[in-house]
């Protein structure tokens, strides 16, 4: 009922899957990802227990065909699963039962496995396929852009739900706490593709290191807009400001919408945030 990629990027040592479904809360069921070790995607009457397993397996030392092999040998009803892998090195492998409804199918490449059921076409698999391998970014976004070029070329034959994107690294998580670098989920929407890449943006913006050329000192037109949109927003009740009142109402403007991952040296500010800012509409308890 789903169509999905995994992926591996070889340079940041990142593994993940973005995967739809005309299915409530995909992000539940079909990906699963360690760092360090591969990525599965399960789905078509998905059996959950392959993504453990064949992470198990995988930090044994299995490549990703060897350990598709070994979970499907203990599955009786193999031929209603399909399932993608990828393991620590980037080999991929990939299977599609013949009782999936169709149109199922998959296929590997460098870095990637791609696969679907319920699809209008092949089509949807082949263009996952070519638009992962044509994509420059980061792994999230060649495994989103391959995920919409999907959507586009047809996708899930009953329409669209929900969709996840799940990204591991090591000490990629908040904090560098865990390895959960990203790890979103739109589980009903009508169009839950273009959803997911607009949370994806937000992420982006909240929780990626500012970029040096966006860093600026809070000078002249810069220092006008900021004075105007934090008034505006409600954190100080003049639009006229002195550099003081301005610093703290930046800082309390970052602390409140968690930003804290933007901010920068006192006097500075991220141009992200600020063209951000200007998108707001003030809150209810702001006005």
């Amino acid at each position: 009922m789903t169509f999905s990629i995994v992926g591996f990027d070889p340079v940041e040592k990142e593994w993940g899957i973005a995967v739809q479904s005309k299915f409530l809360g995909v992000g539940a069921v079909v990906p699963w990802a360690k760092a360090g070790v591969g990525a599965v995607a399960t789905q078509s009457y998905a059996n959950t227990t392959y993504g453990p397993k064949a992470l198990e397996l995988m930090a044994a030392g299995k490549t990703a065909e060897e350990a598709l092999h070994l979970i499907l040998e203990e599955d009786k009803e193999q031929e209603m699963r399909q399932v993608g892998l990828i393991d620590a090195h980037g080999n991929a492998a990939t299977f599609t039962g013949s009782e999936c409804y169709k149109w199922a199918g998959g296929v590997t490449g460098p870095h990637f496995a791609a696969q679907g059921n319920i699809l209008v076409d092949e089509t949807t698999v082949s263009q996952m396929a070519a638009t992962f391998m044509d994509t420059k970014g980061t792994l999230a976004e060649r495994l989103l852009a391959a995920l919409d070029a999907g959507q586009a070329a047809g996708g899930d034959s009953r329409g669209q739900q929900s969709a996840a994107l799940y990204v591991v690294k090591e000490r990629g998580g908040y904090g560098a706490f865990n390895d959960r670098y990203i790890d979103l989920r739109v589980d009903d929407h009508p169009e839950p593709i273009k959803e997911l890449i607009r949370i994806y943006g937000l992420q982006q913006l909240y929780f990626a290191p500012s970029k040096q050329e966006r860093i600026v000192p809070i000078t002249g037109d810069v220092e006008t807009e900021l004075v105007q949109h934090l008034g505006r927003l409600g954190y100080f009740k003049t639009n006229i400001a002195g550099k003081n009142e301005t610093l703290k109402a930046l800082t309390d403007y970052l602390h409140t919408e968690n930003f804290e991952m933007r901010e920068q040296e006192e006097g500075y500010i991220d141009l992200d945030v600020l063209e951000y800012m200007k998108t707001q509409e003030p809150s209810t308890q702001q006005k």
